[in-house]
């Protein structure tokens, strides 16, 4: 289900509760709702559909695929560069700094803990997506 865009500063600063498999529909409608943005979006945190969970979305480039992690933390990051990201839920742009390479380890759809390494774009993603986990605002 696609559900509306959450701007309130206040829920997108609450850090997230880790998820479980009761959490399986709001990583489905977080696909969803990460869908009907395509043209102006990469990639979502639950909070940015206003439940505070660790679930992030977002397009994989070199799989060409939109993506969905339960519970994403880095566990190592190389590469530090700066940037200019903007984000759905807040007008504007900021500047960040990001990493070139990231190992994130998550649960996947079926709650089966995985790790992966990313670079590039699709790392730049993933950031901002945890950040939004942890509360922070970019």
């Amino acid at each position: 289900m696609i559900r509306p865009i959450a701007h309130s500063r206040i829920i997108l600063r609450r850090p997230a509760e880790p998820a479980t498999p009761a959490d399986a529909v709001l990583g489905q409608d977080l696909l969803d709702t990460l869908a009907a943005h395509a043209d102006e979006c990469v990639g979502m945190a639950a909070n940015m559909i206003g439940v505070s969970k660790a679930v992030i979305v977002f397009h994989d480039e070199s799989r060409g695929k939109d993506m969905l992690m339960y519970n994403p933390r880095i566990t190592q990051q190389t590469g530090p560069y700066e940037t200019v990201e903007g984000c759905l839920s807040l007008p504007g742009q900021r500047d960040v700094t990001r990493y070139r390479c990231i190992t994130v380890e998550y649960d996947d759809e079926n709650f089966r803990h995985r790790t992966a390494r990313y670079e590039g774009y699709t790392a730049q993603i993933i950031q901002h997506e945890v950040d939004h986990c942890a509360g922070v605002l970019v």
